[in-house]
């Protein structure tokens, strides 16, 4: 465990100031008893939410939506379906509130009434006002007490360039129009002076990606350059008009950008003399100590101090959750006692560099807070060097008493609309009523000698510096563990990135030969394999294989399966095992293959990697399992369920996965014991190639895996439908996925066995969004499910069903949040959609979207390159359900935006396509989510997220309908389709005796 934090020296006084804040921070009574006294609804619905858990994510979750429902009724209804949930004890109070039979009747008026303007004055608590006018009314309140003040202009998500324009204008009309109230406050000595200067009486802080809609580590150099432009411009009116600039931290992946973006600003000569700017750390990262140190050196090196205002930090949550759902290494300390002495760490080496670095210190724990000023007074640092800082509503008396004590307070005051301020107002209920908040721990009023204890760091996060922020992972009990994606905010992963892209680059153009019973074999045909971003670029020449090859691949594979079939299970798994290793070994080379043979941009092809991996570790762990059968044993008798591959597989693979498909599919075959003949699509053959060369690596028999690229109309259907074929499993077009099916249905001379087929054939997938959706979240989920790898994915969305209350709200900010795309070659960093993935997949989109144009709205069509297969995002609005591109599979960035006047029309409408793929919701209605689930007719529902981007066991992909026929890749019924199931009886009663299990 690491040792106290603190100096003896530093202590003492740290206990003596504690003592006194304490003290005029302590109510008389405890905040239980006050709440039952008082008949305030806000203070109840505090109330309620610290006494019951169960009750405080419903009720949060309630008042996220309230904002988005536009009447009473549907307020009421929703307080019934979250609040009314059988699983929550209710308080007397709030049963008796919701104790109504309709939502329009007047019991349902009345609690309508009574909670909605309880959650506005609970906002009002928290944010300093709707309107500028408002928040300036706030600050000079505030200066009466002896407080400056620091602005934050509300609002969460910049996905779109028009608001990242917008952003930057009203923060340069806020400095305006409070430097202007600013000349009529009289000067206030404890905050407007220190040491004699004279400091800026108005501050704003500012979040940088909300200066660019498409801020992206991956994309570093752009994202410089569009954030730069903004930051200067607010630097240059901020220092015209006399106004201080504090940049705030947001999430992890975006700190190590921030954090460069602003120290090379800030070394610029233009702005490298001031000292009224700052930047903000987050003590519950691991590596903010270390960032700290990396920032007193740069400040040294600069020669001018500026502000580090320190905090604890408020996306715990959120980070914990990301690090989960990714496999990255948690970036935040698992208990709060750690970022408490973390935070106090921080604070002496902040304190003890003042001379190069004012201090800030952001916090409503009064020990926190003591431990600065302790240090402060026994340093004898000059009040310029220091000022203490709470949040606008939260520790008012905490403030007070700073006051008191001579320092300068400077108070946190979020403004704007209750909309965008919602995820604010949750994170700040969240602080107030969670378990370790120091707040609620004070108003509980817990023994003083508990509260004011020096915090240690916990066992579990004791030695955490930034090397255990990134090598230790997150660790949680699954069935199967998946392998992370790159997290590409890590400058190592960048670089390595792109070196791979640098050294495939040297490679291309090289000859890939099939793969038949183990050799090499010439072709009299080839195929050029082109880079989709610029077909003058050969990746390579793939050779085909005639059909006569094709027989000696097939009679191959019939000679090596006796053998295979008879191998252990254990040693298949063994196989894939290795593949898995050696294909992460090279995770990076293949993600450049990906990038330049189908234009897939980085960011898409490496989760796909990914999953490529995972298919193979996941149906090892499957086959295991299967392998074990099941015995059911009577006196007398045993029984046994086995399982047995079928023969032979052929296995029709996509360019549009074609390394992660293309492995699930084949791997699948051949840990079943089955052997598997791969024809790849031609376009993205040389992919495929590289996958051949993984399983001979991992030490696949000859005869039992075979590369195969072939015409598909040709030698592909000559496969299939040869009578050595047990299986076909195929992925790709509804028009080709028809006809094998119905050609492997043809008894063939010599054959013996029905083939099966697994076949997954595309969709047209819908997303609905209804009235009380998140807008931010529909948005960019809606977005980036249609146009990421330029629409090019089975379960992209092709059509976003919208109900007609916010109809044209959503189409306003779609429109402006595909035109911020960027469109460009696959390899860019920066490029969020690439090319299409050939010349004759071009033209049939673009037949498509002529044909859009006499259908329906053209809202949008994107400019794209010339110089590749390119189409830009288009969106078309006004679309009847029925229409041609809300009806056929496009696979383009083709969106269609279609109204529905109801919930159950959105439904009606949704399901109203041949296709039963993948489908979304965007909703914060409970029975609507539970209609979703129950009668939205797709394989695959997501629900208040993306439809794109399933993930091996976790969220096992594939549909019915004209979507395909089968069993879920990577699910835990996916191996069953390569095997044959057998049943053996075998009577053990021999002479009127038989084994008796437990007998002596």
């Amino acid at each position: 465990m690491v040792a106290q934090v603190t100096k003896p020296s530093y202590e003492a006084k740290t206990q003596a100031i504690a003592s006194t804040l304490l003290g005029a921070t302590r109510e008389k009574r405890s905040i239980f008893a006050q709440m039952r006294d008082q008949m305030r609804w806000d203070d109840k619905l505090l109330a309620f939410a610290m006494s019951n858990p169960g009750l405080r994510v419903q009720l949060f979750r309630f008042i996220d939506a309230l904002p988005a429902l536009s009447s009473k009724p549907e307020i009421a209804r929703h307080m019934q379906e979250y609040l009314a949930d059988d699983s929550v004890e209710l308080p007397g109070a709030l049963k008796n509130l919701l104790n109504f039979t309709s939502p329009d009747s007047v019991p349902g008026q009345i609690a309508a009434s009574t909670v909605a303007p309880a959650v506005e004055t609970l906002a009002n608590r928290y944010i300093s006002g709707e309107t500028i006018e408002q928040a300036i009314k706030t600050v000079e309140r505030l200066r009466k007490d002896r407080m400056t003040f620091t602005m934050d202009l509300l609002g969460e998500a910049v996905i779109t360039e028009t608001e990242a324009e917008a952003y930057l204008n009203r923060y340069l009309e806020l400095m305006e129009q409070m430097t202007a109230a600013a000349k009529r406050w009289n000067t206030v000595d404890q905050i407007d002076v220190a040491d004699g200067q004279t400091l800026s009486k108005v501050q704003v802080s500012v979040k940088l990606t909300a200066f660019y809609s498409q801020f992206d580590p991956l994309d570093e150099q752009g994202t410089r350059d569009k954030v730069g432009q903004h930051v200067r411009t607010l630097l240059r009116r901020s220092e015209a008009l006399g106004v201080a600039v504090h940049f705030d931290m947001e999430q992890y992946r975006y700190k190590d950008l921030t954090l460069a973006i602003l120290k090379d600003i800030l070394m610029e000569d233009e702005f490298r003399q001031r000292d009224n700017l700052g930047i903000t750390l987050q003590a519950y990262l691991k590596d903010s100590y270390s960032d700290l140190q990396d920032v007193i050196d740069w400040a040294k090196q600069r020669g001018t101090p500026l502000t580090v205002r320190l905090v604890k930090g408020a996306y715990w949550d959120q980070e914990t959750i990301t690090s989960l759902q990714n496999d990255w290494p948690s970036p935040v300390y698992s208990q709060k006692i750690s970022t408490d002495a973390n935070f106090e760490r921080m604070t002496r080496l902040l304190m003890e560099n003042h001379e190069v670095l004012y201090a800030a210190i952001g916090s409503h724990n009064v020990r926190s807070q003591a431990h600065a000023m302790a240090i402060a007074e026994e340093l004898n640092i000059p009040r310029r060097r220091i000022e203490l800082q709470v949040l606008y509503g939260m520790a008012d008396k905490l403030g007070r008493a700073l006051v008191e004590q001579g320092y300068r307070v400077r108070v946190y005051c979020p403004y704007g609309e209750l909309i965008p301020g919602m995820a604010y107002l949750i994170r700040r209920l969240l602080e107030n009523t969670a378990n370790t908040s120091f707040l609620r721990q004070n108003l509980e009023e817990r023994p003083t000698a508990e509260l004011l204890a020096a915090p240690e760091f916990a066992a579990e996060d004791a030695g955490q510096g930034s090397v255990g922020a990134r090598e230790q992972g997150s660790k949680r009990a699954v069935p199967f563990h998946n392998v992370a994606d790159t997290d590409y905010s890590l400058t190592d992963h960048r670089v390595e990135a792109t070196a791979a892209l640098q050294s495939v680059r040297q490679q291309l153009g090289q000859r890939y030969a099939p793969l038949i019973d183990g050799e090499r074999v010439n072709t009299e045909a080839h195929f050029e394999s082109v880079n989709p971003s610029n077909p003058k670029e050969l990746v390579g020449k793939v050779g085909l294989a005639s059909q006569e090859q094709a027989d000696r691949a097939i009679a191959a594979a019939k000679a090596a399966f006796p053998a295979w079939q008879a191998t252990p299970a254990k040693e298949r798994a063994a196989i894939l095992r290795r593949a898995a290793d050696l294909m992460e070994a090279h995770r990076h080379e293949l993600n450049a293959w990906i990038v330049l043979e189908v234009g897939k941009p980085l960011r898409e092809a490496d989760p796909e990697v990914s999953e490529a991996i995972d298919f193979f570790r996941y149906y090892a762990d499957e086959m295991e399992r299967l392998d074990r059968g099941v015995a059911y044993d009577y006196p007398g008798e045993t029984n046994r369920y086995r399982y047995f591959p079928r023969g032979t597989v052929v296995v029709i693979s996509p360019w549009n996965f074609p390394l992660a498909i293309a492995t699930g599919m084949t791997v699948a075959a051949l840990v079943t014991g089955n052997c598997a003949l791969l024809k790849p699509a031609e376009n993205s053959s040389v992919i495929a190639a590289k996958l051949a060369e993984i399983l001979v690596e991992a030490g696949i028999p000859k005869g039992v895996f075979q590369f195969v690229p072939a015409k598909g109309s040709t030698v592909g259907a000559h496969m299939v439908q040869h009578p050595d074929v047990h299986m076909i499993i195929f992925t790709g077009s509804k028009e080709v996925g028809c006809r094998i099916y119905a050609e492997a249905a043809q008894l063939r001379p010599g054959q013996k066995h029905l083939k099966r087929v697994v076949a997954e054939m595309g969709g047209k997938n819908a997303i609905i969004v209804d009235e009380s959706a998140d807008l931010d979240q529909a948005v960019q989920g809606v977005v980036k499910s249609a146009f990421g790898y330029s629409g090019q994915k089975c379960s992209a969305c092709s059509r976003v069903i919208v109900l007609e209350s916010i109809y044209d709200t959503f189409i306003n900010r779609v429109v402006e949040a595909t035109r911020s795309l960027n469109v460009g070659p696959a390899e860019h960093p920066g490029t969020k959609v690439g090319p299409i993935v050939d010349a004759t997949a071009q033209a049939r989109i673009q037949e498509y979207i002529e044909q859009g144009k006499q259908e329906a709205h053209l809202a949008l069509q994107m400019p794209a390159p010339d110089n590749g297969y390119f189409v830009g995002p288009t969106v078309f609005t006004d679309v009847a359900p029925d229409a041609v591109i809300a009806q056929e599979e496009i696979f383009g960035p083709v969106l269609a935006v279609i109204k529905a006047n109801t919930f159950d029309e959105a439904i009606v409408i949704a399901n109203g396509t041949d296709y039963g793929l993948t489908g979304g919701l965007f909703s914060r209605t409970p029975s609507h989510i539970e209609r979703a689930q129950a009668e939205f007719a797709v394989g695959n529902l997501y629900i208040n997220r993306g439809i794109t981007g399933a993930i091996v066991s976790r969220q096992p992909f594939g549909g019915f309908k004209m979507s395909g026929v089968g069993s879920k890749a990577g699910g835990p019924d996916y191996l069953l389709q390569f095997l044959d199931p057998r049943h053996v009886s075998e009577n053990v009663q021999r002479q009127g005796f038989a084994p008796i299990e437990g007998a002596d």
